[in-house]
């Protein structure tokens, strides 16, 4: 069911520093099931796409340029409650303000570069899981 669905990006501060490992196994041990994952690089018009929602904001350009500057980490997770556990156990966007434990008081560096995307509503999720994974690739 889509409403069990959520994507997560492993950001490219993360993949750089040798943290997806320890996401990734974060993530399984909150009971989260990987349904789709690979390693990719976003081009300009990828990034571009898949924030546009934030087109107009004054850190849309820095966005783009950070989500290309290396590797991320694509995933589709599977679980109950998925999208509200998930956006849980990432943690607020500024690492400063996340709950102990959580990816991004963990692993995250700033704001800009918080190791992690969630997707914010079921609705999302479904868009975002199928911008990154063809249903062939989706299990």
């Amino acid at each position: 069911m889509a409403a069990n669905k959520t994507l997560t990006m492993i950001k490219p501060d993360a993949v750089r520093n040798g943290h997806i490992g320890a996401i990734l196994n974060q993530i399984t041990e909150a009971g989260f099931q990987i349904s789709a994952m690979k390693l990719t690089q976003l081009s300009l018009a990828d990034a571009e796409a898949f924030y546009s929602v934030h087109k107009e904001r004054p850190f849309f350009g820095e966005l783009v340029e950070f989500m290309t500057s290396g590797p991320i980490v694509a995933a589709i997770l599977e679980k109950d409650n998925a999208v509200e556990d998930f956006r849980t156990l990432i943690g607020s966007t500024n690492p400063a303000e996340a709950a102990e434990g959580t990816i991004r008081a963990r692993f995250a560096t700033s704001i800009g570069e918080n190791a992690v995307h969630g997707s914010d509503s079921d609705e999302n999720a479904q868009i975002e899981g199928d911008f990154h994974f063809a249903g062939r690739e989706q299990f």
